[in-house]
């Protein structure tokens, strides 16, 4: 049995803001580790960047004094999240060797579905009502909408696709996992400390296992990457969300996951000048709508 855990909040303003940065940053991460690739083969630098960031958090942990290695009964939830964790990223990653990055981030930002899905079944606090389920598939159909002219383009394939469907599976898993075991009432920081060690020593046995290159070139681009990717992306962001995991209600944080591939397209307009069609407007205002519905309380 878990172990009893704080209440959870609701979602207020300043959760709110801090998950649209995250979203925001984690929203370039596919287009950072694309852009690698010729110099860091994508699963290795799935398994570097856990790596750099675990190194980055033991020595975090250390300087304010946070204890990552009591005995609180974590050892085997933590594993089994960090297992989890690394199988997420290792289908990404060799998913994004087969399909489109915009067809990929659609199968895997499925995962908020799973985790509403899961957790109103194992955790009573975290049951959604009737509007509040409106608002995660209004969510999801801006998603679909979003992407749906990418489902009609070349250069895909039902293997990569399908790496896409397993790696939301995994990170919805492991999303209930913390929040329906002792790993609730435990830190963010020894949280996400279990699933950056095990992906950080998984990935690069895997990187092997299926032939990958793995280090190639270590360009100033490559290493520029790697390092937003480790530093900005799995130390910084992944901190602060385990840490709002914590605090608030996993199912009404879990559907501003949605905004990430949508600031993925809006980066592509931007920086790279493509058009801003009627389409991606649309699914904006969808996403903001199923994100105010999901985050309404239950009606008196």
């Amino acid at each position: 049995m878990p172990a009893p855990s704080p209440a959870r909040l609701p979602v207020d303003a300043r959760a709110a803001t801090i998950m649209v940065v995250l979203c925001f940053c984690w929203g370039f991460t596919h287009v950072v580790a694309k852009l690698a690739a010729p110099g860091i083969s994508l699963v290795m630098q799935g398994g570097l960047r856990s790596l750099i960031a675990a190194m980055l958090l033991f020595g975090w942990t250390r300087l304010r004094s946070i204890s990552l290695f009591q005995r609180d009964a974590t050892l085997g939830p933590g594993l089994l999240a960090g297992a989890l964790f690394a199988g997420e990223f290792v289908f990404i990653f060799a998913g994004l060797a087969f399909t489109g990055a915009s067809r990929m981030v659609v199968f895997v930002y499925l995962s908020p579905i799973l985790t509403a899905l899961g957790l109103h079944w194992l955790v009573p606090s975290e049951r959604l009502n009737r509007r509040q389920w409106c608002g995660v598939w209004i969510a999801f159909g801006g998603i679909v909408v979003a992407f749906a002219d990418g489902f009609g383009s070349a250069g895909v394939s039902l293997l990569g696709d399908a790496f896409g469907v397993i790696a939301g599976v995994l990170w919805a898993a492991t999303t209930i996992v913390i929040r329906s075991t002792r790993l609730s009432a435990a830190s963010g920081s020894k949280t996400l400390f279990y699933q950056l060690v095990v992906s950080g020593l998984t990935l690069p046995l895997v990187s092997m296992l299926i032939g990958e290159p793995g280090v190639v070139a270590l360009t100033p681009g490559v290493i520029a990457s790697l390092a937003y990717q480790s530093i900005v992306v799995t130390f910084v962001t992944y901190l602060v969300w385990f840490s709002l995991l914590t605090r608030y209600l996993a199912a009404r944080l879990s559907v501003f996951a949605f905004l990430t591939p949508l600031f993925g397209v809006a980066a592509g307009v931007l920086i790279l000048h493509e058009p801003l069609t009627v389409t991606f407007v649309c699914a904006v205002a969808l996403v903001a709508a199923g994100i105010a519905f999901v985050n309404q309380s239950e009606p008196t």
